[in-house]
């Protein structure tokens, strides 16, 4: 696909396992709130299944959240993940969705992937095409920071930034040459 080609928020299929490498250089990991049911691997020690609702179990120590992405609820576990403090997410760069807002809210580091991924089957086979938009990872507390410092994936960690209105909006001028600054 091209910049500005449209581009399903919806999938056939709302499993897309993490290729196993990114657990291994980012774990371990004590649970995983959205696991599918059927997996080749886990990312975490404790793995709730769609089934079982992660939503509204509680979340215990170093979280791996790799949520669906229905735009319609990928917001609820981003907001959980937040809310919880200690974990990392793998989402889309989706930076203008307000589902993203939580993650410039409460994120402690951002790591935008030079590559987009492969994601897995359930049979643990890589899928034919990448996952057809630009990725991130979404740090939440300390150690994840760390864990985004020292994994060795490819792309820009960015690690703070100040949560602030844009600026002044600008009004079209009366005048070409003059520019207004609303008040």
């Amino acid at each position: 696909m091209t910049l500005g080609s449209h581009q399903h928020s919806i999938g056939k299929s709302q499993v897309h396992i993490t290729p196993n490498e990114f657990i291994d250089r980012l774990g371990p990991f004590d649970m995983d709130p959205c696991a599918a049911i059927v997996r080749p691997w886990d990312c975490a020690a404790v793995n709730i299944t769609e089934k079982e609702n992660g939503l509204i179990r509680p979340w215990r120590g170093f979280v791996y959240l790799n949520p669906p992405y229905d735009r319609y609820v990928v917001a609820l576990w981003i907001s959980r993940l937040a809310e919880h403090g200690h974990g990392i997410a793998l989402l889309h760069a989706r930076c203008e969705a307000a589902w993203f807002e939580p993650i410039w809210q409460h994120a402690a580091a951002i790591l935008f992937l030079a590559d987009r991924i492969h994601f897995h089957r359930p049979d643990g086979s890589r899928q034919p095409a990448n996952s057809g938009a630009p990725p991130v990872l979404a740090a939440f507390g300390d150690e994840a920071v760390l864990r985004l410092h020292r994994c060795g994936i490819a792309g820009a960690l960015v690690t703070r930034w100040h949560n602030q209105p844009a600026g002044p909006v600008l009004r079209q001028p009366a005048h070409p040459s003059i520019v207004q600054v609303a008040s």
